[in-house]
C-alpha cells in the first residue's frame, strides 16, 4: 500500500522544512505510486528520456557519470528525501546514472505533470529551484575539496558530510550511521587512488577520528572532525523542501 503524503515519515524530520495542507494536497495529487527497486538496480540512465521523476522514500543509492574511457565518476550519494530525475524534467534527458546501493523504496511521479507546478504552485517551483541550487552547492564544496584539500581532510570532509546527513535523518543507530557503498565509490568521488583511499580511512581510524566496517560508518571525534575541516555544525541540518 503507498505511503499517503499526510502520513510521509520524512514530514517529521526536522531537517525537512514543514509543508502546508495545499502543498500536501498537491503532493498526494502529483504522486502516482512507489516503486520498490533492490539493490544494484538503476533508477536513471544517463541520456535517458525517463517519464517518471521520483522522491526517495527510504533506502540510499549514488549519483554517477560515465566517463568517456568507460570508468564511473561518483557524483554524490543519494539519501531518503532525494528528488531524482529533475534534470530529464528540465533538460529533456538525463546528464548522469542514479543508482540503488540498497533496496529503495521511490515515490513516483509523472514528468508530463512536472510544468504543473509552475503554473499552479509558485512555492513548489521554488522549492525545486532550492534544490537544484543546493545540488549545485554541493557540487562546488566537493570541487573545491578535490581540487585545494589534503586527502585527509578530503576524507574528513565526506566522512562528517555523510555522517551528519544520515544522523539529522534518523539513520544513526548504535552510534553508527549506514554506509552501503563500495570504498571504490568514495575514492571515485574524492578523485582518490583506491589505495590512497584506504590508507587515507586507515590513518582516521588509527588516530581513533572515524571508522567504516561492515557498510556502517562510525564517527568517534566528530568536535576533532570538524576542526579539520572547518565545517560550520549547522550546515548539514539546515532544513530543505521536500517533495
Amino acid at each position: 500500500m503507498p505511503t499517503d503524503c499526510k502520513n510521509c515519515p520524512l514530514r517529521r524530520k526536522d531537517i525537512f522544512l514543514d509543508m502546508s495542507e495545499d502543498e500536501v494536497a498537491f503532493t498526494r495529487k502529483f504522486k502516482t505510486g512507489e516503486l520498490r527497486i533492490g539493490a544494484g538496480a538503476q533508477i536513471l540512465l544517463e541520456g535517458s528520456n525517463s517519464p517518471q521523476l521520483f522522491t526517495a522514500l527510504s533506502g540510499q543509492g549514488l549519483r554517477y557519470k560515465t566517463l568517456p574511457n568507460g570508468r564511473r565518476q561518483v557524483l554524490n550519494f543519494v539519501f531518503p528525501g532525494a528528488f531524482l530525475g529533475l534534470q530529464a524534467g528540465v533538460m529533456k534527458e538525463m546528464q548522469h546514472s542514479v543508482e540503488a546501493t540498497t533496496e529503495m523504496v521511490l515515490c513516483v511521479f509523472e514528468r508530463r505533470d512536472f510544468y504543473q507546478i509552475f503554473r499552479n504552485h509558485p512555492e513548489r517551483a521554488f522549492d525545486l529551484t532550492w534544490l537544484a541550487a543546493s545540488e549545485e552547492h554541493f557540487l562546488g564544496e566537493a570541487l573545491a575539496s578535490v581540487g585545494q584539500l589534503p586527502a585527509v581532510e578530503r576524507m574528513a570532509w565526506a566522512i562528517l558530510s555523510l555522517y551528519e546527513h544520515a544522523d539529522a535523518l534518523g539513520l544513526l543507530k548504535n552510534g553508527a550511521v549506514p554506509m552501503p557503498y563500495r570504498q571504490q565509490d568514495l575514492a571515485d568521488a574524492l578523485g582518490l587512488s583506491l589505495v590512497h583511499t584506504n590508507k587515507t580511512l586507515a590513518r582516521l581510524r588509527d588516530r581513533q577520528l572515524a571508522s567504516w566496517t561492515e557498510g556502517w560508518l562510525k564517527v568517534h571525534d566528530i568536535d576533532a572532525l570538524r576542526q579539520i575541516t572547518g565545517m560550520d555544525a549547522e550546515s548539514a541540518r539546515a532544513p530543505r523542501p521536500l517533495l
